[in-house]
C-alpha cells in the first residue's frame, strides 16, 4: 500500500507508513470513503480497493498537493529522481458528480460507464502529444510541452480540452441509447494553466515516468473546480498565449480555493479560424513586404507555364519565421480573376489526423459551412459535381465516406482499406484535373512538415499527374521535410534566406520610423534577429513597448 506522503510501498496490512510514520489510509478511488487497512472492497459503494493507488489519486478535488506519478515498475528510490525546469501547460479534467454517479450504480455498471469515458479523455490528450501524468477514478491530469517539447503547447492543451468535451458529449449520447446502460449525465469540467515547473523524472527498472512540481500544476487542478459543468477555464497566463486562436469569455476575477487573491479566469468557447502566427499577424495588419523579388518572379514564371498546360510544382523552403506564408499570401494577391485557388493548411498537431488538410480543401471547394447539416452538405457536393462533369457522379460515395456524409450505414465499409484509400485519392485527383480544364488552378498546401500520411499520398499522386494540366501546385515547408518530386522537370525549389541588411532596414523603417536616432536600435535588431522577418517584427514590437512604458 503506497503512502500518500512519501510514496513508500508498505505491506498490505500496514496501519502506519514504515518510512515516514504517516497513517496509511485505504481510500476508495470511486467514492473517497476511508476503509480499514485490510479491507479489499469499499464498505460504502462496494468498489474494489487497489493496494497500489495513493490517496492523492482519488480525484482532482482532493489533490491539494502536487499530483504524484504512480510508480508501477519498481520501487521509487532517491537515486532514481532527476528534475529540470520546464514551462508547461497543465490540464485537469474531472467528470462532474462522479461520486454521486458511482454511489447510485452497481460497481460493474459504474465501471462500464466510466472506463470508456476515461479512455476517450486519455486518447484526446495523446492526440495532441500530451503526457498523461495521472488517470484518476474520474478524470485525468495531463501535461503539454513536456516531456515532449512543443512551442505551441498551450494551444495543444486547449485543442485537447475541446476534443475531450466533444468526445464525452458523443459518448454520453451513445450511452443513453445503449439500453444495457442506465441513463446517466456525463459532464466534464476542465482547468488549464501555463507556467514553470520542475519536471521530476522517476527512473524505475528501465522505465521513466514524469511528474511536475510547482504552483502551475496546482493552480490548474484548483481551477478545474471553478469551471462550469461541461466547461473549460484557463488562467491569465494561458490566455496571453492562446488569444486569437480561440474564442474566450472573460469570467472576471474569481476566487479559487488555496489562492489568497481572486484571479482572472476565462472560459473557452471554441476554436477560432486562425491557424498560426501569420493569420493573426494578417488580422492585425502586415508589415511591408520586402526582399522577395526573385521568388515572386519565379512564381509568376511558373504560373505562366501552368496556364499553357505545362503543370508546375514550386516549393518554398525556409526555417520558421522566414516568410514562407507571407510569400504565398502576396502571390495570391497578385493573381488575376481567371485563376481558381484551392488551398489547405497543415497544423502542428495534424499528423495524427488523417486527411485534415484534404478535408479543408474539399470543404472550401464545395462551399460547405460549419452550420450545414449532412443533407445540405451532400446537396452542395452533388450540385457542384453535376455542374462540373456528370461523369464524376461515381465519386460521390467515396467523398461521402471520406467526409462522413452517408445517410445510414457506409456502403464502402466492407471494401479493402487499401483499395478504398486508392479510390478516394484518385477521385479527388480527377476532380482537380477536371476543374483545371475550365480555368487554371493554383493548388496550395502549406506547412508540409506537419502533414499526415494520407495528405502526403494525395500530393504524391498530384505531383505525378499534373505535368500536362493547367495546375500550379504551390507548397511550402521547413528544411527537415522530405519528398520524392525533386527529380521532376517541372519542379522548382525556392530557398528563402534571411533578409539582407538593406531589406531588413526597409522593414524596420516601416515598423520604427526613419529617424536617424533610431539607427543604433535598428542595427541592434538586425544583429540579434539575423534578418529573420518574424523575429524582426517581434523585437521591434518589444522595443516600442519598452519605449512607451518609460
Amino acid at each position: 500500500m503506497l503512502c500518500a506522503k512519501c510514496n513508500y510501498d508498505n505491506p498490505a496490512d500496514a496501519l502506519f507508513c514504515m518510512k515516514c510514520g504517516t497513517k496509511v489510509e485505504n481510500s476508495c478511488s470511486s467514492c473517497n470513503t476511508v476503509n480499514p487497512a485490510d479491507a479489499n472492497f469499499c464498505r460504502k459503494c462496494g468498489g474494489a480497493l487497489g493496494a497500489g493507488v495513493p490517496v492523492s489519486s482519488r480525484s482532482p478535488h482532493a489533490a491539494l498537493e502536487t499530483p504524484r506519478v504512480e510508480v508501477t515498475h519498481g520501487r521509487q528510490t532517491a537515486e532514481g529522481l532527476e528534475g529540470e525546469r520546464k514551462t508547461v501547460t497543465a490540464l485537469f479534467a474531472d467528470i462532474k458528480g462522479s461520486t454521486e454517479l458511482m454511489r447510485d450504480l452497481d460497481p460493474e455498471e459504474a465501471r462500464a460507464i466510466i472506463d470508456p469515458a476515461l479512455k476517450l479523455m486519455i486518447d484526446a490528450a495523446h492526440r495532441y502529444d500530451g503526457y498523461v501524468v495521472q488517470s484518476t477514478g474520474d478524470g485525468i491530469f495531463a501535461l503539454f510541452g513536456a516531456p515532449l517539447a512543443h512551442e505551441d503547447h498551450p494551444q495543444r492543451a486547449l485543442h485537447a480540452a475541446i476534443a475531450i468535451q466533444q468526445q464525452l458529449r458523443n459518448y454520453a449520447q451513445s450511452a443513453q441509447a445503449d439500453h444495457r446502460l442506465k441513463p446517466v449525465p456525463l459532464e466534464v469540467r476542465i482547468g488549464i494553466n501555463t507556467g514553470e515547473v520542475v519536471l521530476r523524472m522517476i527512473h524505475t527498472g528501465g522505465h521513466t515516468e514524469y511528474t511536475p512540481v510547482g504552483h502551475a500544476a496546482n493552480l490548474a487542478a484548483r481551477m478545474q473546480t471553478v469551471a462550469p459543468a461541461g466547461g473549460i477555464v484557463i488562467s491569465e497566463d494561458t490566455r496571453h498565449l492562446v488569444e486569437g486562436y480561440f474564442e474566450l469569455r472573460d469570467l472576471g476575477p474569481t476566487e479559487v480555493k488555496g489562492i489568497s487573491e481572486p484571479i482572472n479566469v476565462y472560459e473557452v468557447v471554441g476554436a477560432e479560424a486562425a491557424r498560426g502566427h501569420f493569420e493573426l499577424a494578417a488580422r492585425r495588419g502586415l508589415t511591408k513586404f520586402v526582399g522577395r523579388e526573385r521568388e515572386v518572379a519565379e512564381l509568376k514564371r511558373a504560373l505562366e507555364l501552368a496556364r499553357g498546360g505545362h503543370g508546375q510544382i514550386v516549393a518554398a523552403v525556409a526555417e520558421a519565421g522566414t516568410g514562407k506564408s507571407r510569400l504565398v499570401y502576396e502571390f495570391k494577391a497578385m493573381l488575376s480573376g481567371d485563376c481558381k485557388v484551392l488551398e489547405a493548411y497543415s497544423v502542428s498537431h495534424g499528423k495524427a489526423s488523417a486527411y485534415l488538410p484534404v478535408l479543408e480543401l474539399l470543404y472550401r471547394y464545395f462551399g460547405i459551412e460549419e452550420t450545414d447539416d449532412k443533407a445540405a452538405r451532400r446537396d452542395k457536393i452533388e450540385k457542384r459535381l453535376s455542374a462540373l462533369d456528370p461523369a464524376l457522379s461515381d465519386t460521390l460515395p467515396l467523398l461521402y465516406t471520406l467526409m462522413g456524409l452517408h445517410e445510414g450505414p457506409d456502403p464502402l465499409a466492407q471494401m479493402d482499406p487499401q483499395i478504398k484509400r486508392r479510390r478516394i485519392l484518385d477521385a479527388i485527383k480527377r476532380i482537380i484535373l477536371r476543374e483545371s480544364l475550365n480555368q487554371p488552378l493554383v493548388v496550395i498546401f502549406e506547412d508540409l512538415h506537419w502533414i499526415d500520411s494520407e495528405t502526403q499520398a494525395l500530393l504524391d499522386l498530384l505531383a505525378d499527374g499534373i505535368a500536362n494540366a493547367r495546375v500550379l501546385l504551390l507548397v511550402n515547408y521547413r528544411a527537415e521535410y522530405r519528398h520524392e518530386w525533386g527529380n521532376k522537370s517541372y519542379y522548382a525549389q525556392l530557398r528563402l534566406d534571411a533578409l539582407g541588411r538593406e531589406s531588413a532596414g526597409a522593414m524596420l523603417a516601416t515598423l520604427l520610423g526613419d529617424g536617424a536616432e533610431l539607427n543604433p536600435l535598428k542595427r541592434m535588431v538586425i544583429e540579434r534577429t539575423e534578418g529573420n522577418p518574424f523575429f524582426i517584427e517581434e523585437c521591434s514590437t518589444m522595443a516600442l513597448s519598452s519605449e512607451m512604458a518609460r
